[in-house]
């Protein structure tokens, strides 16, 4: 009851178009999935993020039905992955990390040797067919050899026959991999379109950028396990490390700051200093205040915020150095004043 006396209406949870309980898989001694648990919420984005060989295809795999587990209790759009695999197929569609597209044939071939392949009557197929080509801009190709087509158009069309049949899971593995950024960012359209319309798309990919553009929901694999789960923001904030850097050409300058500043990591041979910061509008202009205040000016101020990058090093143990990242995806320059 709320306290006007009026009854509480409870909402449903999400249906989930994934769910997976203890999911395990070993190839010999080798523990590749060792109890992991997914939940994907129906028309949602879920990217799971890993190290290479972290178990991400095999995941998408065992979900598909294209590989068994050795252990645990798995439903996709509802269906028992290892009672029901047919009804699973029937529900999903995949696209790997290899593609798909026969480049001896047409596009408009390959899409109807799809339709022939999930059975959909001659002129359902065709009207399919003709229907996807045009939605990912390849009716003008439709005709050619699919091996006249570039990497994006091969991509596009590799998703296209994915949809034929109208799958509402779709497991995309690293979809976006050797396309150039135009590529990318078109097939990133394309997967939000799919979600808009009420798709969900269960995305591994190799780039950090493309969970945080499009993932609603991120979880990192790491040794077999889940190493974390969350929105972006949410992973951003279990990582410390945000900071804004003051640097000063004047030696005078930056020993009156590093002597006032309290909190701050000195760089004595760049004459910089770094102050703990979570990056908000509200904590910058506190040192832009305090700067003003107390007549310092620095050359030059750098935000850095944790980003996926730092997230994924962190959980995975690896290592990050400055090329590992866009030197403008997290950080902004400016000279202070």
């Amino acid at each position: 009851m709320t306290p006007n006396g009026t009854p509480t209406i409870k909402k449903a949870p999400a249906a989930l178009a994934v769910a997976a309980t203890g999911l395990r898989k070993s190839y010999g001694d080798k523990t590749v999935l060792d109890g992991i648990d997914l939940a994907v919420p129906a028309g949602s984005v879920f990217s799971l993020l890993g190290p290479n060989g972290a178990g991400k295809t095999t995941a998408v795999k065992i979900l598909s039905t294209l590989i068994g587990a050795d252990g645990g209790d798995l439903r996709v759009g509802g269906h028992d992955v290892a009672a029901d695999p047919q009804a699973v197929r029937a529900a999903v569609g995949v696209t790997g990390q290899f593609s798909a597209v026969d480049s001896l044939i047409t596009g408009e071939e390959n899409m109807l040797l799809m339709a022939d392949l999930r059975h959909l009557p001659r002129a359902e197929g065709r009207r399919t067919a003709a229907e996807l080509l045009e939605r990912f801009d390849l009716a003008d190709a439709a005709k050619k050899p699919a091996s006249t087509y570039s990497g994006g158009m091969k991509r596009r069309l590799d998703i296209a026959m994915t949809l034929v049949g109208g799958p509402r899971i779709i497991f995309l593995d690293e979809p976006t991999t050797g396309l150039d950024p135009r590529a990318r960012h078109t097939m990133w359209r394309i997967i939000r379109e799919l979600v808009a319309g009420g798709v969900t798309v269960f995305l591994t990919t190799q780039y950090l950028e493309e969970a945080d553009e499009l993932a609603d929901r991120i979880a990192v694999l790491h040794q077999g396990r889940i190493a974390a789960e969350g929105s972006a923001e949410e992973l951003k904030r279990i990582v410390p490390g945000g900071h804004v850097r003051l640097r000063f050409t004047d030696p005078a300058a930056y020993r009156s700051a590093a002597a006032a500043l309290r909190e701050v990591t000195r760089d004595d041979e760049a004459l910089a200093l770094q102050i703990p910061s979570d990056g908000s509008q509200r904590e910058l202009r506190a040192v832009l205040d305090w700067l003003d205040a107390a007549g310092i000016e620095a050359d030059e101020l750098t935000v850095h915020t944790p980003d996926l990058d730092d997230v994924f090093f962190a959980l995975t143990g690896g290592t990050r150095t400055a090329t590992d990242a866009p030197a403008d995806a997290h950080q902004t320059e400016e000279t202070a004043r």
